[in-house]
């Protein structure tokens, strides 16, 4: 019987810091605790599941370990990891989420459940699917705390983006993250801008790297309180298969497009077999001109974590990938990547 799991949504825009935050959640787990995490993502391949999976084995070696789907058979799991790619996973009336949702929990029995939607995602109709009827004695919904990058409010791109703000609204506590990125005035905007949201009650808070202490994730969310009907534009459902369902063809890799809420992606899926030359990579990657790249990428050096967000890339090595993922955001795609990335591959 799952009753009253504790529940949160980490939410912000894009390359806020959401994935780090969850990432330092997770180190702080309790030894004896189940957790479960639920990953949205804007593009179609899907890159923080295999992010987090390869960290957490990494980075949290006073864990277990780290149980990614329902087709992983470690003796011991204790954070069970579900991702649906390819935009906001409450849209089609909240389906999406919910067969993840009701996969996720049973597979896992958890005694917490975060969610990540993507930034390009809709919180207030996420909660609004947690909220719902059959979900009310089987979750417990807690804090929803919402990342915010304080030097964006300085672009009207992201205060004039309904979604931005939409985060801002729903949030329990708004944390600025990247706090030692900002400048003196910086904080100090983030304030007034979430008490000009209505919010002057919202606890605003900074940290650096994501590193948001546990308490946080506690006592009831004032959100739910103040849940109010919104609606935007849903996908179709369609029986055509995800690409993180299809097999590789005699190439070796699959592409896909996205697109939605003034923004597009473009993602890659390449097989195990073959890896890149990791020098190559990083200096294309260094190339781009977007708005976001996230990668697991294997190379001839071993297997790297890569994120892309204001002109600055980091690089992590990871333990384990399954396969190469990556997947850039961008308000434009350009026609040459594929071959530009075609000429960082070393082996087939």
């Amino acid at each position: 019987m799952i009753k009253a799991v504790p529940t949160n949504i980490i939410t912000g825009f894009l390359g806020v810091g959401k994935t780090s935050a969850l990432l330092h959640l997770l180190k702080q787990k309790p030894n004896n605790e189940r957790w479960a995490v639920l990953i949205n993502e804007f593009g179609e391949i899907g890159i923080d599941g295999a992010l987090v999976e390869g960290s957490s084995v990494q980075s949290a070696t006073n864990q277990p370990d780290i149980g990614g789907n329902a087709n992983t058979q470690n003796k011991h799991k204790q954070v069970f990891i579900k991702e649906v790619p390819g935009g906001c996973m409450c849209c089609a009336a909240g389906l999406p989420m919910q067969i993840a949702l009701n996969q996720l929990l049973a597979q896992s029995k958890p005694d917490r459940l975060l969610i990540e939607p993507t930034g390009l995602g809709h919180p207030v109709e996420v909660l609004q699917t947690l909220a719902a009827e059959h979900y009310q004695d089987v979750l417990n919904i807690q804090k929803t705390i919402t990342l915010v990058d304080a030097r964006k409010l300085k672009d009207p791109r992201y205060t004039n983006h309904d979604t931005f703000n939409q985060q801002i609204d729903i949030a329990d506590i708004v944390i600025g993250n990247k706090r030692d990125l900002y400048d003196e005035f910086d904080a100090e905007l983030l304030s007034k801008y979430v008490a000009q949201r209505g919010k002057q009650s919202t606890p605003v808070m900074a940290c650096v790297k994501g590193e948001l202490p546990l308490a946080l994730l506690e006592g009831k969310s004032s959100a739910l309180i103040e849940l109010q009907s919104h609606s935007h534009h849903h996908h179709s459902v369609n029986d055509v298969p995800s690409i993180n369902e299809q097999p590789f063809p005699d190439s070796g890799f699959l592409r896909v497009e996205n697109a939605g809420e003034g923004f597009k992606s473009l993602g890659w899926r390449y097989s195990p077999a073959i890896e890149f030359n990791r020098s190559a990579l990083l200096h294309w990657i260094k190339s781009l001109d977007v708005e976001r790249l996230k990668a697991v990428v294997i190379t001839s050096d071993g297997i790297f974590s890569y994120n892309l967000v204001d002109n600055t890339v980091t690089e992590n090595e990871l333990n384990e990938c399954s396969e190469s993922k990556i997947e850039i955001i961008a308000t434009e795609l350009s026609p040459s990547w594929d071959e530009e990335l075609a000429n960082c591959v070393v082996s087939r």
